[in-house]
């Protein structure tokens, strides 16, 4: 019988997760589906039963249970209880446990297209939510250097940082005060959801003086270029959209599910592809 996987969110019908799951399955030849499942809020403890009933092998969870789903597994992973939110549950010996693989996949990702070590690099977080907070708990756990946080609301960026006040040299900043110190930085990444599809020609931020060689990331995939990429572009950035983001933090999941790490190029290409690209 196939092992059954899947992700619950709503909504949930856009999700890219079954393209890239599947056909690591069939690739790998691993005899197991992934299924996207559309769970309203007031149903999702109902779902955990329900999943833990037919046997579930694993599933990843996106927008709005992050946070909801941790009350209903048996266990948190520390990185997760630390990042406060849970995009990865595995089923092992009868127990839900909960992980996240956002802050982890996503610095993967960063690595992969640095000149050197992130440890040595100054890094701006822009935003300070949900996905801020898992990149910059990574971040600051590896004992990254120096990681400010620039949010339109400054308060909250403090509150942010205040988590990790003894561990990292982090400054909370209004985006306009960061705007005018962007020349510190080696790494500059985007956060929000501001220019993506179909507000693309928005941006979070006015990019002027760069840095020489300053990569510009942005975790949005749709558009592949938003309009912060194409801008550093110009101005001879390194850039990179969120396909990376999205395939490492799924390829992480496939191998606390599998004991096996997927061919991310592969999975990369595949979802660029269907975006266009």
């Amino acid at each position: 019988m196939k092992q059954l996987y899947g992700v619950i969110g709503n909504p949930i019908e856009h999700s890219m997760s079954p393209l890239i799951h599947n056909d690591a399955f069939v690739y790998l030849g691993i005899n197991a589906y992934y299924h996207a499942f559309r769970i309203k809020e007031k149903d999702l403890g109902d779902a955990v039963k329900g999943f833990k009933a037919i046997g579930i092998s694993g599933f990843n969870v996106t927008t709005p249970h992050k946070v909801e789903i941790m009350q209903y597994l048996d266990e948190v992973d520390e990185l997760a209880k630390e990042i406060g939110a849970v995009n990865t549950v595995v089923s092992r010996d009868g127990k839900l446990i909960g992980y996240n693989t956002d802050g982890i996949g996503y610095v993967r990702s960063l690595q992969s297209i640095s000149k050197g070590p992130l440890k040595e690099k100054n890094i701006l977080v822009l935003g300070a939510g949900g996905a801020a907070r898992a990149i910059f708990v990574t971040l600051a756990s590896m004992g990254v250097k120096r990681v400010d946080i620039a949010n339109r609301t400054k308060e909250r960026a403090k509150e942010l940082i205040r988590f990790y006040n003894d561990e990292v040299n982090a400054n909370a900043f209004s985006i306009q005060e960061a705007e005018a110190v962007q020349n510190l930085y080696d790494v500059i990444i985007h956060t929000t959801t501001v220019g993506m599809h179909p507000n693309t020609e928005e941006s979070p931020f006015s990019l002027g003086h760069l840095k020489e060689d300053c990569i510009v990331s942005d975790i949005i995939y749709n558009p592949l270029e938003t309009k912060l990429l194409r801008v550093g572009r110009q101005q001879g950035a390194i850039t990179q959209n969120g396909v990376d983001m999205f395939v490492y933090q799924g390829a992480l999941a496939f191998e606390l599910w599998t004991g096996i790490l997927p061919n991310i190029e592969r999975m990369k290409k595949l979802v660029t592809t269907k975006l266009g690209g």
